[in-house]
């Protein structure tokens, strides 16, 4: 259960943090130049407010996938660095939510990275109940366990990565422009390296544990 628990948590985490990451720079086009975007001219004059949105978004998905590399690598304070990103990343997502509302009446499509980063950030409050977060214990070794978590937590995001102008583009198409496949080069290079680094990290993992297996059986041969 613990190990299950624990690939959950990775999981989750690793998705919210790309989420976060697109989200931060989805919102770089209408941060820049509102006024070009229909429905939005109401906030050209809060672009300063929108950059910031830009670069903290941001800088909070960045430090939500250093949080998922340490909880894959179980370092020390993994958990508290994890619930740091979460708990940011909800309060300036709901800021910002407000704002737009305000604004121009509507705030998707940060609601669905808000909504993202809620519901991971309960399912990381309720694996730090004290009984649970004795049974998951991110600090625990459990290398290959771990490793599978990262890689299949980075194959996902590749995949979000490169379907993004697919799956965002409902919300973000302005004048008949699908403004979520703006940054379409820098999407499918980065989807790609994701992909590979997570097909890497579960071979890698299928293969330490195939060899711990064979030496747990050599082992128990000699001991017979």
């Amino acid at each position: 259960m613990g190990k299950f628990l624990r690939f959950i948590g990775i999981l989750f985490m690793g998705l919210t943090a790309a989420f976060t990451i697109l989200g931060g720079v989805g919102t770089t086009c209408v941060a820049l130049d509102a006024t070009k975007y229909e429905g939005m001219e109401a906030i050209a004059q809060f672009q300063w407010l929108y950059i910031f949105y830009v670069l903290a978004t941001t800088a909070i998905g960045i430090l939500g996938i250093r949080g998922t590399i340490a909880l894959v690598r179980g370092k020390e304070n993994a958990y508290r660095d994890a619930l740091i990103a979460l708990i940011s990343g909800t309060v300036i997502g709901i800021v910002h939510i407000l704002t737009s509302r305000s604004l121009r009446g509507s705030s998707m499509p940060v609601d669905m990275v808000v909504y993202a980063t809620v519901i991971t950030l309960i399912v990381f409050l309720i694996l730090g109940l004290p009984k649970v977060k004795q049974l998951v214990d991110f600090e625990k070794s459990d290398h290959n366990g771990k490793t599978a978590a990262g890689g299949m937590t980075a194959i996902v995001a590749g995949m979000l990565f490169l379907s993004v102008q697919m799956w965002a583009g409902p919300t973000h198409i302005f004048d008949g422009v699908n403004l979520a496949d703006h940054f379409h080069t820098q999407m499918m290079v980065g989807g790609g390296i994701l992909l590979v680094v997570g097909l890497g990290l579960l071979i890698y993992a299928a293969v330490s544990s195939a060899t711990v297996n064979e030496i747990a059986v050599q082992d128990s041969s000699i001991s017979a």
